[in-house]
């Protein structure tokens, strides 16, 4: 059985598409999962890690005040964020994470809480998940960029006829 980054990198190349990725709480694994697929380079555009709020606002253009009201863990962030990764990049898809891998709270929000915004051809969703499973944070960044990759490899299955 394939991998989501396998399979969402043959969909991406069937239908000549290209993405990027900005991460905060994966910390580039997305970008590492989607990068390990042999021939992603015909379709991988830019991958940046928005890490701190001062480069989620200079990349991608999020704003100071939404960061001041939300949080950078919020679906707000996340929404600017895949906006802003669209614009910067003109690409097709854009996968975004922001969220807590732990292992402490922050914002006063809870471990495993993570808002993954995704563009496809200038549409935006942002979903909101919880993982309540005690992992490690290193499991807790695997668990939340394959639901970024399943993310993305559902809503582009919904856009694109099979």
């Amino acid at each position: 059985m394939q991998r989501l980054e396998e399979q969402l990198g043959k969909l991406l190349i069937e239908h000549n598409l290209t993405a990027a990725t900005a991460e905060s709480c994966t910390g580039g694994l997305l970008s590492s999962k989607l990068t390990d697929v042999t021939g992603s380079s015909a379709y991988i555009k830019l991958n940046y890690v928005t890490y701190a709020n001062e480069a989620k606002q200079a990349i991608l253009g999020v704003k100071e005040e939404t960061l001041k009201s939300y949080g950078a863990v919020s679906y707000e962030c996340a929404y600017e964020m895949a906006k802003g990764l669209a614009k910067v990049t003109n690409c097709n898809l854009a996968i975004c994470t922001t969220g807590i891998a732990g292992p402490l709270q922050d914002e006063g929000k809870p471990v495993g809480l993570i808002y993954i915004g995704v563009s496809f051809n200038s549409s935006i969703k942002v979903e909101r998940f919880l993982i309540q499973d005690k992992l490690t944070k290193a499991e807790m960044k695997d668990r939340f960029a394959n639901l970024a990759l399943q993310m993305a490899y559902d809503i582009i299955s919904k856009e694109i006829p099979q």
